[in-house]
């Protein structure tokens, strides 16, 4: 018989000094044990029978100059993808009404730009994230990089979190990106940080990465001086015409494997099954759930590529018994349990 992978510090404290052989020994574990453990974990940070829900929209779409393999809103990929110009405030607020009503506590805006630039459309965002948290849910959005002034405008306008994922390892990364940096990404997560915002960061599944390339990705997140408050786990969405467009789906357990190490590396974070669902039988997802996973994107698009709709989701959850996460009554971000 050999000898057992490493197993998983047992104590509730945060850590931030995961190594690699750490986290690949959590990850390899038997797949029951591996969950007994992430849902011990999950237990004790968060109520493990509710689930976020939260809903992405797309306010402007296409032509994005960065290179990323997997992206279909690329401008260096032939998708037959139509570009639309930044939404009007008045579209966004109304598609987020609509989200809040369906049971969304989380309304989420893309932006398919680079970085962010000082100006009317800046604004207008600004606006987008005042509106919504007018309708009291959390406000996330993703708009590329940015800088710390205009992380302090966007917490100044309310905004709840902001995402920018790292998409894979370090060492890894070269091979899906070449237009920016690993070190641009980390930056925009330190400006997120500093002016006061949460963070949301994780990453894509299925590009090729090896599984040490993923286990290091989550090292990299859980060695932040604070952990992400949200970590969305995505698998890629294969899209004719990009780079990764006949890239075969990811397994559905490898993707329970890094919900559960995610969970159990960064207990307190919101644990996202993203991108990919729709890949997934209803049975795949309540394993996630099961794993760590407390939050997940409904509706029928997650930006630009297909997503369960709204009624089977609800229907999935009753009937796996889990209920919706409700916003708190003063808008911030969704609590975690403490530490006792």
């Amino acid at each position: 018989m050999g000898q057992s992978p490493q197993a998983p510090n047992n104590t509730y404290e945060l850590r931030h000094d995961w190594s690699l052989a750490e986290a690949r020994g959590i990850h390899d574990l038997s797949i029951g044990e591996l969950v007994d453990r992430a849902r011990l974990l999950h237990r004790r940070y968060h109520r493990s029978d509710e689930v976020q829900l939260c809903s992405l929209l797309s306010i402007k779409t296409g032509a994005c100059p960065e290179d990323c393999a997997y992206c279909p809103q690329s401008a260096h990929h032939n998708v037959g993808l139509e570009t639309e110009k930044l939404m009007n405030v008045d579209r966004v607020l109304e598609a987020a009404a609509h989200a809040r009503e369906a049971g969304a506590s989380r309304f989420c805006m893309g932006a398919a730009w680079r970085e962010v630039r000082d100006g009317e459309e800046f604004e207008r965002v600004l606006d987008m994230v005042r509106g919504v948290r007018d309708l009291g849910m959390e406000a996330c959005v993703t708009l590329g990089m940015l800088d710390e002034d205009q992380a302090v405008r966007l917490k100044e306008a309310g905004l709840t979190s902001y995402n920018h994922n790292l998409d894979t390892s370090r060492e890894y990364y070269p091979e899906i990106i070449s237009t920016r940096t690993y070190d641009d990404r980390l930056r925009t997560l330190a400006a997120v940080r500093n002016a006061g915002i949460t963070v949301c960061s994780g990453g894509i599944i299925g590009m090729g990465e090896s599984t040490d390339d993923r286990c290091s990705m989550l090292v990299e997140l859980a060695n932040l001086e604070t952990h992400p408050e949200s970590v969305p786990i995505n698998t890629l969405v294969a899209v004719a015409g990009t780079p990764l467009g006949d890239t075969p789906p990811v397994e559905p357990l490898e993707l329970v494997r890094m919900i559960a190490t995610a969970r159990i590396m960064m207990p307190a974070s919101m644990v996202r099954l993203s991108a990919g669902r729709s890949g997934l039988s209803e049975e795949a997802q309540v394993l996630c759930l099961l794993a760590g996973a407390n939050s997940i994107f409904f509706g029928e698009k997650l930006l630009t590529t297909g997503n369960p709709d709204t009624e089977s989701d609800l229907a999935m959850m009753e009937a796996a018994g889990f209920s919706a996460l409700q916003p708190p009554h003063d808008g911030t971000s969704s609590p975690v349990r403490k530490v006792s």
